[in-house]
């Protein structure tokens, strides 16, 4: 069985609009081979179901940045009892819980400058990320981690250090700094999950997606790691052995890459994974 991890913003959808038009190719074809897709995202639960309803598929998922990992109940007939339930899903809790985060932030805020979501009406979140307000408001309903903007951001090593006092961490999204659980990030959390699938379904191969270095720890333990340039074409410091650079930003790359690779690996190919057809952008990198 093939799994695929990935990212959302500026992975499946585009870092300007969040559209996922470009990558529909791909997704039906995933749909159709009933391929797991395990968002992977520092999005809230809601964002994540409302998006899942739109593509129109019901599986595992990862929220705030490894944070915690959902599956819905009775998933492919898993025996997952022992896992703690909410509503419709057996959960993995990796995070802190938002009020302790949020504790935090009031203590810290003054003194460096800090501004997080909980601080935000729903109005500034919408400006700050492009979303419509009704969009924003999903985003604004964190459960387990805290995005934030800093005035002076040569204070983050600072900032980090005092986090880490308080059990927590700073990771760097694509428009977003973010407080999360120290024993938290999206490569635990997809450990766990492999862990399940393993367990219920046999040998698996795991394909992961994504463009910013919260991503790192997921690329870094899946079978084949993908790497999705910036919008301005640039590539995230990444380096992994196998890392496949996809050629173009966004729902494109994505569409581009994981198109192919089920291709692949559904189809059992003895041919090398993937190569990519951008030349020196795209392909397997061996740094």
């Amino acid at each position: 069985m093939v799994v695929v991890f990935t990212d959302l913003d500026g992975s499946l959808l585009n870092h300007d609009d969040y559209s996922y038009a470009d990558a529909l190719p791909a997704l039906e074809k995933i749909k159709r081979k009933k391929i797991p897709l395990v968002f992977t995202t520092s999005k809230t639960r809601p964002e994540v179901e409302i998006l899942q309803q739109e593509i129109g598929i019901d599986e595992p998922f990862i929220i705030e940045n490894g944070a915690a990992v959902f599956f819905p109940e009775n998933y492919r007939n898993f025996n997952l009892a022992y896992l703690p339930q909410t509503d419709r899903y057996r959960v993995i809790i990796l995070g802190e819980r938002y009020e302790k985060i949020r504790q935090f932030v009031e203590k810290v805020k003054d003194r460096y400058k800090i501004k997080g979501f909980g601080d935000m009406t729903v109005e500034e979140i919408a400006q700050l990320t492009d979303l419509p307000v009704e969009k924003a408001e999903l985003a604004k309903k964190r459960e387990f981690t805290e995005p934030f903007i800093i005035q002076d951001e040569s204070l983050i090593p600072q900032l980090q250090k005092e986090a880490e006092k308080s059990g927590l961490k700073i990771t760097k999204g694509g428009r977003f700094y973010h407080l999360i659980g120290k024993g938290q990030d999206k490569g635990k959390a997809v450990v766990e999950t492999i862990s399940i699938f393993k367990k219920h379904t046999g040998q698996i191969k795991t394909v992961g997606v994504g463009d910013s270095k919260n991503d790192e720890p997921m690329l870094k333990i899946v079978d084949i790691p993908v790497l999705i340039p910036k919008i301005n074409n640039t590539y995230e410091n990444i380096k992994i052995k196998g890392l496949i650079r996809a050629s173009y930003p966004g729902s494109k790359g994505w569409n581009e890459v994981i198109g192919r690779l089920v291709d692949e690996l559904e189809g059992n190919s003895s041919k090398a994974v993937f190569k990519g057809s951008g030349g020196s952008k795209t392909g397997k990198s061996n740094s």
